[in-house]
């Protein structure tokens, strides 16, 4: 729709006011000069000029105003006008000129900078789907006709716009020089998945990042009068393969896409070894890991962990990857998960959330579902953030209310505290149960034998190979997590209980350990602990250490062990042998090798734990039973 006005300015005399016009009009058959109508959808109003604007003379204001009039073709980057109009007006401030033109041609934000450079306005958030840019394109000039700045190369990541350009000004004339521009490239297929360490490095000028792959395309650099690109033809060829490649993974696979991040203060090999589990976690949490990034820093960044640099390179390969979420190899605190959540408009999880989805995940008894949602609730609140709504009062109902109640924030973590309260005495209800089985165990004189380890160790295993069971066995962590208890019949006609308890972690999270106290109470009440030990992984030191850190904190350090190095049959001889000293010399352990999967090797076990459980253990010191015993490997 068009408001006109009486004939009789000719072509080259149409001028539009600067607070009405779109830079174009046109005679309609009746002769009269018609102008686009400021009241419709597709009008755009004039809005204020962002940026350094200080020291500007009211006319340079009014002629950088102007640009908000103009429109570029939608299939250009720039016109050679638009371009000199920039230039021009840059040369005069001796200032960065900068403009947001949408996909339609209109210029959605003129902003004014320094000689240096420029300050977009923050667009991060406004959500933008997860396979298209953001339907900018951002075009300034350059007063020392310096190539695409790394400033110039993060802005166009972090704010996924379509296109970076920027004009060279003549320091002469003024006239423009030559455009240069870039735009972010799709990820290749990244099907290895291998960890890249950063140390120090980030994204180049040249757009490729520390594992060697471009981040960025730079199309040749031209006068803007010889520009001959196909704007939108670029860009939306570049969504459609954007799109093509999130499909393919999708139907792959319907789990949502991590990227894992490791930032450590000590060597990388430290780092990997942790970096390795946590992509175990993460498969047993469902999720497909598509990179992993790991930087070593001589101290954490206090509020994003990563460091800016280093989070801006994160965030470019978020979006070349499609990724979902970023999951942090260690704990994260409330403010940094939402600065690292707004920086990169996606979801963010630590080590431990990671750790409780996975038994949220796998809890199916009654009482692992209580004590899961516990320790969530537990996690959650003091990580409860003020939402958009939330600083807004509500007034108290009724007669006599007077000022504000509660916020929306407060409501939300009194319904927590008071779930909580409600899950504690469902729990206390539940220790008691216990208490009263134990009890009746207790009546048939019945010693108990509990099976404890690291996670994925073969405790599952070790039981069904024991009592001949059928209880659920995966090579995965924390596959099973409600405790089972079998009956189990030792030599000389000897019966005992033995029970397959939740496998621990390093790092497990203490909320966590609060919600499992009453299942983790069947261990003390234990005779003896059968420690299992996974052999095979060359992680196997630090897992030792971790299950009798734990089980120290448990205060349950006294209860004789016997330890298994299990999962023998995956090592060569040799292997074994060499693991079986060094396991031996780190803690004057008694060491001998088994398989869980292998009933036979498992023979002297049971000759040992029946030899224990014959003594009088209240007359002998715990310290002389507290050894590792070992059952070797082909013995009978």
């Amino acid at each position: 729709m068009y408001f006109s006005r009486p004939y009789g300015t000719e072509k080259s005399d149409c001028r539009i006011p600067s607070d009405k016009s779109l830079g174009y009009c046109r005679k309609s058959l009746s002769g009269q000069i018609e102008y686009p109508d400021i009241s419709s959808k597709e009008s755009r109003n004039i809005s204020t000029i962002q940026g350094n604007t200080s020291g500007l003379k009211p006319n340079q204001l009014r002629r950088i105003e102007k640009l908000y009039t103009r429109r570029i073709a939608p299939q250009q980057i720039v016109t050679p006008e638009f371009a000199r109009q920039m230039s021009e007006l840059s040369h005069e401030t001796r200032r960065q000129i900068g403009v947001l033109i949408d996909r339609k041609g209109y210029i959605e934000s003129v902003i004014v900078g320094d000689a240096r450079r420029i300050e977009l306005p923050d667009l991060r958030r406004t959500r933008v789907a997860t396979d298209r840019f953001r339907g900018l394109r951002c075009i300034h000039t350059h007063l020392r006709h310096e190539p695409l700045t790394q400033d110039d190369l993060t802005d166009l990541a972090l704010l996924r716009l379509d296109m970076m350009a920027t004009i060279d000004v003549d320091e002469r004339t003024g006239l423009p020089g030559i455009v240069r521009a870039a735009h972010l490239l799709p990820a290749q297929n990244n099907a290895d998945n291998q960890a890249h360490a950063i140390d120090g490095t980030s994204l180049n000028a040249d757009g490729v990042s520390p594992d060697g792959e471009a981040a960025f395309a730079f199309l040749e650099p031209q006068i803007p009068s010889q520009l001959d690109v196909d704007f939108l033809e670029l860009i939306n060829s570049l969504e459609q393969e954007m799109a093509r490649n999130r499909q393919t993974a999708r139907r792959a696979t319907s789990a949502d896409r991590a990227i894992l991040v490791g930032v450590t203060t000590n060597t990388n090999i430290d780092a990997e070894e942790s970096m390795a589990e946590l992509n175990e976690l993460a498969a047993s949490a469902g999720l497909v890991t598509v990179d992993r990034i790991i930087q070593r820093r001589n101290a954490i960044d206090p509020r994003t962990v990563l460091g800016r640099g280093k989070l801006d390179d994160l965030i470019v390969r978020a979006l070349q990857l499609g990724a979902d979420l970023i999951v942090f190899d260690r704990e994260l605190s409330p403010a940094q998960v939402r600065s690292i959540g707004e920086a990169t408009d996606l979801k963010v999880i630590d080590r431990a959330q990671l750790i409780l989805d996975i038994f949220a995940q796998r809890a199916e008894t009654r009482e692992g579902k209580i004590q899961t949602e516990l320790a969530q609730l537990k996690y959650m609140l003091p990580r409860l953030i003020v939402g958009q709504d939330s600083a807004f009062s509500r007034l108290a109902g009724g007669i006599g209310g007077r000022g504000p109640g509660e916020t929306k924030l407060e409501t939300d973590r009194r319904r927590v505290r008071d779930r909580i309260n409600r899950l504690e005495k469902q729990i206390e209800e539940l220790r008691g149960h216990r208490g009263q089985r134990r009890k009746a165990r207790a009546r048939h004189e019945l010693p108990i034998v509990s099976i404890v380890g690291y996670t994925n160790a073969g405790k599952s295993t070790l039981l069904n190979t024991l009592t001949q069971s059928t209880v659920h066995a995966e090579k995965r962590m924390f596959a099973t997590l409600d405790p089972t208890s079998r009956r189990l019949r030792l030599p000389h006609e000897q019966e005992i209980i033995i029970n397959d308890t939740v496998g621990f972690i390093r790092d497990l999270p203490p909320d966590l350990i609060a919600a499992f106290r009453a299942t983790l109470e069947e261990i003390s009440d234990s005779d003896l602990l059968i420690h299992l030990v996974d052999a095979a992984n060359p992680r196997l030191m630090q897992q030792i250490e971790s299950v009798e850190s734990i089980l120290t904190s448990l205060e349950l350090g006294d209860i004789p062990r016997v330890t298994i190095l299990n999962k023998t049959d995956l090592i060569d001889s040799e292997t074994a042998h060499a693991i079986r000293r060094e396991v031996s010399n780190s803690g004057a352990r008694d060491c001998i090798l088994a398989s869980a999967n292998d009933a036979a090797t498992l023979r002297p076990l049971i000759n040992r734990v029946g030899e224990i459980l014959a003594r009088d253990l209240t007359e002998i010191p715990h310290h002389q039973t507290d050894t590792t015993l070992e059952v070797a490997h082909g013995l009978s």
